[in-house]
């Protein structure tokens, strides 16, 4: 086998050990928690908002982004809640480039997993201390989940990790909301089917340990667009889309159906500056109809401090070095007009 060992990694055990959560955080994000599954579940009226840059490259930024982000939802709590996106993997079409701090500690240096995984749980915590907010992230390996579990209130599956079985049975036994989004295809059985499988039990191995899971209830769906075989992309954020998703629903019969709406990757042809009127025409649905407005618990937005994106090797502060995302300035206002329409 071609396997190279580079280095051992250290334990969830010795890693947590070395980089504690206080119990002022532990509680915080326990009730976080809470509250984020109230309001997807529809006990409460709160929308919820799933915003931040695409990818977490820069502790510095991403900590100074939810800091404005903190006092931005002290004037809008009442109606909105702001999960703050640090999403720490990179999933990567064709496998290749940055793939995010948790392989790249430093963008601008050669993989480093061991000192990543420090990076991440250092800047997931920092960010749950200084602002109150815990944060989302993306599973894009189920075996990493281990070192932030006791930080994260939200955990997202890819478009491309939808499908894989390591993903739905790892989610089934977490006891936070879990977005599942549809497949690239734009296939909403896929994702309905993940939907299922994260809500039952199952028996599996896992990090070396045989292990049951008693199923998520509070998994749900991420409507994100779609390409079709002609490389075209294909939004399922409007009405009709949306109707659609909620019959599905009906006819599954899964528990606390809620939608989520990306409204930036195939929703937004990834011309970033669209989202705020993607954002505004899905409220405008939900206006309309007392069905969506039922089912459609929230929205996912990227978003940072400059506008656009910039290479990897770049230097400009708050910028993404993956998709572009909105700049401050935009998100500030989209967040208030979304306040008053929620």
């Amino acid at each position: 086998m071609s396997f190279k060992k580079l280095k051992k990694v250290p334990t969830v055990k010795e890693i947590i050990s070395q980089m504690p959560v206080s119990k002022a955080c532990t509680h915080i994000k326990k009730e976080r928690d809470r509250e984020i599954i109230a309001a997807l579940s529809g006990e409460t009226d709160r929308f919820v908002l799933i915003i931040g840059p695409c990818s977490a490259h820069d502790e510095d930024a991403v900590c100074d982004y939810i800091t404005r982000l903190a006092k931005l939802g002290e004037r809008v709590g009442d109606r909105l809640i702001l999960v703050p996106r640090i999403y720490t993997n990179k999933p990567r079409t064709m496998g290749v480039g940055y793939k995010g701090m948790a392989h790249q500690p430093d963008p601008q240096k050669e993989p480093n997993i061991v000192e990543g995984l420090r990076a991440i749980r250092r800047m997931h915590i920092r960010a749950l201390s200084e602002t109150g907010l815990s944060a989302a992230d993306e599973m894009l390996y189920p075996e990493n989940y281990p070192y932030l579990e006791d930080l994260l209130s939200y955990v997202a599956i890819g478009a491309r990790s939808v499908e894989n079985q390591a993903h739905r049975l790892t989610v089934s036994g977490l006891d936070i909301p879990v977005g599942a989004k549809n497949p690239t295809s734009g296939d909403l059985e896929v994702m309905f089917n993940a939907i299922a499988a994260a809500q039952a039990g199952h028996v599996f191995l896992y990090n070396g340990w045989e292990v049951s899971t008693s199923g998520n209830p509070h998994a749900h769906a991420v409507l994100r667009g779609a390409v079709n075989h002609y490389g075209r992309n294909i939004p399922n954020y409007h009405y009709e889309d949306l109707m659609l998703c909620a019959e599905k629903y009906d006819k599954r019969g899964l528990a606390n159906p809620a939608i989520i709406v990306d409204t930036n990757h195939s929703n937004s042809n990834k011309k970033y500056k669209e989202q705020s009127r993607i954002a505004l025409e899905i409220m405008e649905s939900r206006r309309h109809s007392p069905v969506l407005r039922k089912i459609v618990r929230g929205l996912m937005i990227e978003s940072f401090i400059e506008e656009g994106m910039q290479k990897p090797d770049g230097n400009v502060y708050g910028k993404s070095i993956t998709d572009p995302c909105l700049g401050w300035g935009d998100t500030e206002r989209l967040v208030k007009e979304l306040a008053e329409k929620a």
